[in-house]
């Protein structure tokens, strides 16, 4: 049995450590009722803007525009712009969606990420992966032109030919207990991604489940937002006025943004319920090893009293 002295001294340890669980659980309360009441409100017009544009994408035809380009041979670059956050102490949270780059159809020959938070960075670099660019500060306060300066480098990347298709990981944020790590193809968006978002959608509702976005950790998921039903089977293709390149080089980019701004919305609710949650547990958890301290205390406590007496009696007794 640990002695007195080092049962104390952990439990100290014990109690020092609960006083800063506690305070980084209520902290990440007070950033989370903020941060969800922006992922809510931004929530509607991230779904819409996805739904819209794929749709119309889809309807093309296969045309080929500035960010559409006809199929190639040999193995498609892809492109990848990872969310995660600067700090751990958040659960499973970013290696949750690193899993969905290290264990999803990615292999790092062929793989270029965009790393958006400072976790995520160092995984993947740590995995391999060839990382460009470091937008790790964006995270401390999303704002709009943030997504628009990242959009304007994957774009880029996209016309040049760096990458042929680009994808979205990030945590969709259900509500405070529930995040759930989401990767989405962003571009190009044809009928065979269409008809992929509707299976996904008729098996989830026929397992009585959430919407694709409640895949879970584990799965890679090619949409994280429902797409009408009507792509199922033939569709109208779509008329452009005026031209189709024209028109795709001004609606993309802002398809773009306004889909990266709504993953850093919901990325930053999700980091803080998630915090709030981990830091939740371990308070917890210390609070019970502080209870089974005090046991082992007073059992050591007694057990050296009664040893003492023991030896008193044995002295008294030995004199006598």
């Amino acid at each position: 049995m640990a002695s007195m002295r080092d049962i104390k001294r952990r439990r100290e340890s014990i109690q020092s450590t609960s006083q800063i669980t506690k305070a980084m659980k209520l902290v990440s309360t007070v950033k989370l009722q903020k941060a969800k009441g922006h992922a809510e409100e931004t929530k509607p017009y991230f779904q819409k803007m996805y739904e819209t544009v794929s749709g119309m994408l889809a309807r093309s035809g296969g045309a080929e525009g500035p960010y559409q380009k006809e199929e190639k041979e040999g193995p498609k670059k892809k492109g990848v712009i990872v969310i995660t956050s600067n700090r751990g102490l958040a659960g499973g949270y970013n290696s949750n969606v690193v899993k969905l780059v290290t264990q999803g159809d990615f292999d790092k020959e062929n793989t270029v990420i965009f790393p958006v938070g400072r976790k995520g960075l160092e995984s993947l670099r740590r995995y391999g992966y060839n990382c460009q660019g470091d937008y790790s500060e964006v995270m401390n306060k999303p704002l709009f032109g943030d997504a628009v300066s990242i959009g304007k480098t994957v774009t880029g990347a996209l016309e040049s030919g760096e990458i042929d298709e680009l994808y979205l990981a990030y945590t969709v944020f259900k509500n405070t207990v529930t995040q759930i790590p989401t990767l989405i193809k962003i571009l190009p968006f044809g009928e065979d991604d269409a008809q992929n978002d509707a299976a996904q959608d008729a098996a989830a509702a026929s397992q009585s489940a959430p919407t694709p976005q409640s895949a879970p950790a584990s799965q890679s998921v090619s949409a994280s937002h429902s797409v009408p039903q009507e792509k199922q089977g033939p569709v109208a293709l779509m008329n452009y006025e005026p031209e189709e390149e024209e028109t795709l080089g001004y609606i993309i980019p802002l398809y773009v943004n306004s889909l990266i701004f709504g993953a850093l919305v919901e990325a930053v609710a999700s980091e803080n319920g998630a915090r709030m949650q981990a830091m939740d547990s371990a308070t917890s958890n210390a609070e019970e090893m502080i209870g089974t301290l005090g046991l082992q205390y007073n059992r050591a406590r007694q057990a050296a009293i009664t040893q003492e007496l023991t030896e008193i009696v044995a002295g008294a007794a030995a004199i006598s």
